[in-house]
């Protein structure tokens, strides 16, 4: 049974929007509600992984991401623009299931780490911490430097969920799709939602 509440997706600048894609997949299957933003450098990065261009209008925005993720009707998709500081998710008073950034830059690491808020994905992400509610960030970088670890440790001190896009070969994956799923299903974990079909560790 899904909740009546939406689930953020911030999608920032990081390689791996693949990581976005697949969650947004299993998410609209499943009939949930998500209110999604994606930061300007999302933009580039969607031109140089895939060479393809994002539209900036929230509703030609809403069928890119579901033509995407391959799912055209089911669950509710609302896109959001980065600069509209204004909108629901800006504002503690909007009750939600937490947020999910996935893929996470360090640069908005870093900025939720320091309390910036420069756009809409880090005011939304802002508020989960504020409001005390599941916020939960997917950073994709190697190697770590000093400065990304403090940052990483200051967000988890504060209750943030950290789930680094570490897969796992215990449940034999055999496509990309397979190591990505293992590290969305373990994303979608913190918030109890559990709708992708991923094979668990069991004792034998």
């Amino acid at each position: 049974m899904t909740s009546s509440r939406p689930l953020i997706i911030g999608v920032s600048g990081a390689s791996g929007l693949i990581y976005a894609v697949r969650t947004l997949n299993y998410l609209l299957h499943a009939n949930y509600s998500v209110e999604l933003v994606a930061s300007k450098a999302s933009y580039r990065v969607w031109q140089a992984e895939n060479d393809i261009k994002m539209p900036g209008d929230p509703i030609q925005q809403e069928q890119f991401w579901r033509q995407q993720a391959g799912v055209e009707t089911g669950g509710c998709l609302r896109c959001h623009p980065a600069s509209d500081v204004g909108a629901n998710i800006a504002s503690g008073s909007f009750r939600t299931l937490g947020m999910l950034v996935i893929p996470c830059s360090m640069s908005t690491v870093a900025k939720l780490a320091q309390g910036l808020s420069s756009d809409l994905l880090e005011r939304a992400a802002d508020v989960q911490i504020k409001e005390g509610r599941k916020l939960v960030v997917v950073p994709r970088e190697t190697p770590l430097s000093l400065i990304h670890l403090r940052n990483l440790t200051a967000l988890a001190e504060a209750g943030v969920r950290v789930v680094p896009a570490i897969p796992a070969w215990y449940h034999q994956p055999q496509t990309i799709e397979d190591l990505v799923d293992f590290v969305v299903a373990r994303s979608l974990d913190a918030f109890e939602i559990d709708c992708v079909p991923l094979r668990r560790w069991k004792e034998t």
